[in-house]
């Protein structure tokens, strides 16, 4: 699994790009690609779960347009080894 984090400053940009990227945050998870995301809970960034390869994630983060929409920053992305959980 893979873990990536964004960071957000407040943009219209950012928030005129949210509806389009949410819907495909929807298909990936019902897809299973997704296993969960949300946004802080002070909206200062995300957190996405990925069951997928580094190659998968980085072939959807090219597809999706909101990663280089301004106002968004990928943090970073890291492997996740849960002990429990999905």
């Amino acid at each position: 699994m893979l873990v990536l984090e964004l960071s957000f400053s407040p943009t219209p940009d950012r928030l005129a790009a949210r509806p389009a990227h949410r819907e495909r945050l929807a298909r990936l998870h019902r897809d299973k690609v997704l296993l969960a995301a949300g946004p802080w809970a002070d909206d200062s960034g995300a957190l996405l779960v990925f069951d997928a390869t580094r190659d998968r994630l980085d072939a959807l983060l090219a597809d999706d347009p909101y990663y280089r929409t301004p106002g968004v920053r990928v943090v970073g992305v890291r492997e996740w080894s849960p002990v429990v959980g999905p």
